[in-house]
């Protein structure tokens, strides 16, 4: 494939769609435990906790993911990417026209799941061909600018989903997804060649066990349990009842708080990207990781902090708030910016390996596979944390869960590589 402008921001647009479903869902989630009322769940004629419920409305997303990514990796190395590309695409139109007729939490967990294929997919595929398209020096770059399209589409999706589900419900925002994800199969139909690469065999086996791989996956398999947990529960925290430890606030102070970590790894990416392309990226991933630890712990103490600052506890436009939101805002911003640092070296990490050792589409399933057993366990575990213990002890646990994947990151990384690796990655 010819490095044609065109091509890389067909694939931004890919990623703004992606971007955009996915976060509608997550900023509407509050509300859909609302509406479904998990407490009332029911199989078999047995009842089912409402915090496994809970749970499952996110794990029957990240599980579905996980059975998903090694026949998409296989099919995307072993195939045309943009035809798998097209054809997620349009799954992903289906599941998003289905979600106005939800009635249950089961159907909802069962769309979810669909959700999850089209999305690990769209994502596979079009990172895969990000990283195959720009060069060594140039990659971290592109993946953050890429990274970049899908947080402009968190940012409106939230927004949109916030305000139109306040005054219409549910129905309008998805008839919007789909259109936009239809647009995006159009334009990657238009200007996306048939990729002519092609590796045979599963470069799974020989990628699992490259070193640089079995090193950053130290980190990322810890991480994905605090990203998860403090990605889904910041929303959650901000949206359910105060019976529930929650702030209770409406779904534009929601989709604010969603929007305040999302407009800052936008605008940060490109330029860590930049610079963990000149100077390595093993330091990015732990500075970044670490950072996004330290920040997680301190969100329970939002109604503390906007106490002790004596912050408002109205602002116009959103009506009556507490003195937390400020700070909750503010705290999901630097979450933004410390996972600005860690990503697109991460991602550079992975695409460096797949395009050396053959099979970038692989070499980012492995990287989705290390994220799933975080992603699936870590809902559960926030469900339990959430009704059994306490709503801030999910983000103690997340925190946590960052800062122990760092320490063992540093470990391994000067243990089997040196100690000037943290440097020179």
């Amino acid at each position: 494939m010819n490095d044609d402008r065109s091509q890389f921001y067909a694939l931004y647009l890919v990623r703004f769609a992606e971007g955009f479903g996915f976060i509608a869902l997550i900023t509407l989630l509050p509300y859909y435990i609302n509406e479904l009322d998990p407490s009332a769940t029911s199989i078999f004629g047995v009842t089912v906790g409402a915090g496994f419920v809970i749970g499952m409305y996110t794990t029957g997303f990240t599980l579905a993911q996980t059975l998903a990514v090694i026949p998409l990796s296989w099919a995307g190395d072993r195939f045309d990417k943009r035809t798998v590309l097209l054809a997620l695409l349009s799954v992903g139109a289906v599941a998003y026209a289905l979600f106005p007729q939800v009635d249950s939490s089961l159907s909802f967990i069962l769309l979810r799941g669909l959700q999850g294929v089209a999305v690990t997919g769209t994502s596979l595929m079009s990172l895969s061909l990000v990283g195959q398209l720009a060069d060594h020096g140039t990659r971290a770059n592109y993946i953050g600018k890429s990274n970049a399209a899908a947080f402009a589409a968190s940012i409106v999706g939230s927004l949109s989903a916030g305000a139109v589900y306040q005054e219409f419900g549910f129905g309008p925002i998805f008839g919007v997804i789909v259109a936009l994800t239809t647009l995006a199969w159009l334009v990657a139909l238009r200007f996306l060649p048939r990729d002519e690469t092609r590796v045979s065999g599963f470069p799974f086996s020989d990628l699992a066990l490259n070193r640089r791989i079995l090193t950053i996956t130290s980190f990322r398999f810890q991480y994905a349990f605090a990203v998860t947990l403090v990605r889904t529960w910041v929303p959650i925290y901000a949206g359910v009842a105060a019976a529930s430890g929650g702030l209770a606030y409406g779904a534009l102070a929601v989709s604010l708080t969603v929007v305040a970590e999302k407009f800052t790894n936008m605008c940060c990416q490109p330029f860590t990207g930049r610079l963990s392309d000149d100077h390595g990226r093993a330091l990015f991933v732990f500075a970044g990781g670490g950072a996004y630890g330290v920040v997680a712990l301190l969100v329970p103490l939002s109604p503390t902090i906007g106490g002790a600052l004596g912050l408002p506890d109205a602002l116009p436009v959103l009506g009556p708030l507490s003195p937390a939101f400020l700070p909750l805002v503010t705290l999901s911003g630097l979450l933004g910016v410390a996972d600005s640092f860690r990503e697109p070296a991460s991602m550079a990490l992975f695409a460096d390996a797949g395009t050396e050792d053959g099979g970038v589409a692989s070499s980012f399933g492995i990287r989705e596979l290390v994220w799933r057993p975080g992603s699936v366990a870590a809902p559960l575990l926030g469900g339990w944390l959430m009704t059994e213990v306490s709503m801030a002890s999910v983000f103690y646990v997340g925190g946590a869960f960052a800062l122990t994947g760092v320490g063992a990151f540093l470990a391994i990384l000067v243990r089997l590589h040196g100690r000037r690796a943290l440097a020179e990655w």
